[in-house]
């Protein structure tokens, strides 16, 4: 599939063919592609000024610093570019704090992440991996990271119990994307602010896909009223024109680095900036919360019905907002897999990704009408109805079943 132009939920290829997207560049374009307002700014700013580097500061992002921390309730934030490099910065922000606030001895810091965790694919953030597609043939990781099962309140409650004099912070996607879209256990997100204010951990929120309205709340973590010690924000931060990402803090986390010890040339640039603010005004004056709130629910009422029509195939319907995911049962599916039915939703102008073998992830723009919403949920009926038979009967089985895909580092079923 090429990509030739969009605009709004709409992607047109080369050929002229329209389609409905949604993956949204993995919850980039929330604001829909090519929003006309963010484009504006991004014009204006390039006939301006689009670099200044570090060495100087420019007159665009103070005004995106403010506007940031302002809406997100934080004292500072530090500017990046890419959702990985945000990570990154939130690694040595932890860990700086940890030596200088918590006085863990010398390069003793240790961060708990969950598994199958998702957060970029630099190399200090793959060793955080249970993808064996991002760690083989690339160690030796780094060091200094310890495991949990996301969503299981006791086995966090052991490691902190166990190395917590040790443990600088817990990295958590609040809902994992990657995974296929797992929700952890309603009253999680509240027992682990409890533990991580126990015992002096803070906890770190990868908000990269989930937050900026994606899942009816600006932040996922708003779902439990919960405030991290550590937001991390990207992806719709620039709404799909310009990467932009960002760490959120107070003063008493943020002031741990000091000008020279972190940062980026490009992070914080004026153009970065000027399309960031013009972004984030999109999302409160269209009413994107809201909207992916309402509209989500409405979705996955669609997919349920679907679910009712054909209930030994589709084994869940779940998410949050526009973040969705359609979980298909193996065994009714083989020998085709959830990337089959992609394939066949996208020859009914519907773009969706597969996750894993059978998770199909649904997270379009959320400007997105409900008519486009219900044209994806019938194009969804129409493949398993008329398209997956003929699929299994032409597709072949394997001659021999597949190994269960097992975690290089955990032993954990990665699919499981």
């Amino acid at each position: 599939m090429v990509f030739s132009k969009g605009e709004g939920s709409h992607i047109v290829d080369p050929e002229g063919n329209r389609y409905i997207d949604f993956l949204s560049a993995y919850s980039a374009v929330n604001q829909g592609h090519c929003h006309r307002k963010v484009l504006r700014a991004l014009i204006e700013q390039a006939e301006r000024l689009t670099l200044s580097s570090r060495a100087f500061y420019n007159d665009k992002f103070p005004i995106f610093a403010e506007y940031l921390t302002s809406m997100f309730g934080y004292d500072m934030m530090l500017p990046m570019n890419t959702g990985a490099e945000g990570v990154e910065t939130a690694i040595k922000l932890a860990r700086k704090w940890g030596y200088e606030k918590k006085k863990i001895p010398k390069n003793e810091a240790l961060l708990v992440s969950c598994c199958g965790c998702f957060h970029g694919r630099t190399l200090g953030v793959i060793s955080m991996s249970c993808d064996n597609d991002a760690t083989r043939g690339f160690g030796p990781l780094v060091p200094g990271h310890l495991k949990v099962d996301f969503g299981d309140i006791d086995g966090l409650k052991k490691i902190f119990e166990e190395h917590g004099d040790h443990i600088c912070g817990f990295l958590f996607e609040p809902i994992q994307g990657e995974a296929g879209v797992v929700i952890p256990p309603d009253g999680y997100l509240k027992a682990v602010r409890d533990l991580c204010s126990k015992h002096n951990i803070l906890m770190i929120a990868d908000e990269i896909q989930t937050g900026i309205a994606r899942t009816g709340r600006m932040l996922a973590c708003d779902w439990e009223g919960i405030r991290p010690d550590m937001v991390i924000l990207g992806k719709a931060l620039g709404a799909g024109v310009v990467p932009v990402s960002a760490v959120l803090a107070d003063k008493d986390i943020m002031l741990c680095i000091r000008p020279g010890e972190h940062g980026s040339t490009f992070g914080g640039n004026p153009l970065a900036s000027a399309v960031a603010v013009a972004s984030l005004k999109v999302v409160r004056d269209e009413g994107l919360v809201e909207r992916a709130a309402k509209l989500g629910q409405e979705f996955r009422d669609q997919l349920q019905k679907v679910q009712q029509k054909f209930p030994q195939i589709i084994r869940e319907v779940r998410g949050r907002g526009l973040l969705n995911a359609v979980d298909l049962n193996n065994e009714a599916l083989s020998p085709a897999s959830a990337y089959d039915i992609c394939i066949k939703l996208k020859e009914r102008g519907i773009l969706a990704k597969p996750t894993h073998d059978t998770i199909i992830r649904l997270a379009p723009p959320l400007s997105i009408s409900s008519e486009e919403l219900a044209e994806a949920s019938k194009a969804l009926s129409d493949v398993l109805e008329h398209d997956l038979p003929q699929m299994q009967k032409e597709i072949k089985k394997p001659e021999s079943e597949a190994e269960k895909p097992v975690c290089d580092r955990c032993g954990r079923d990665l699919y499981g």
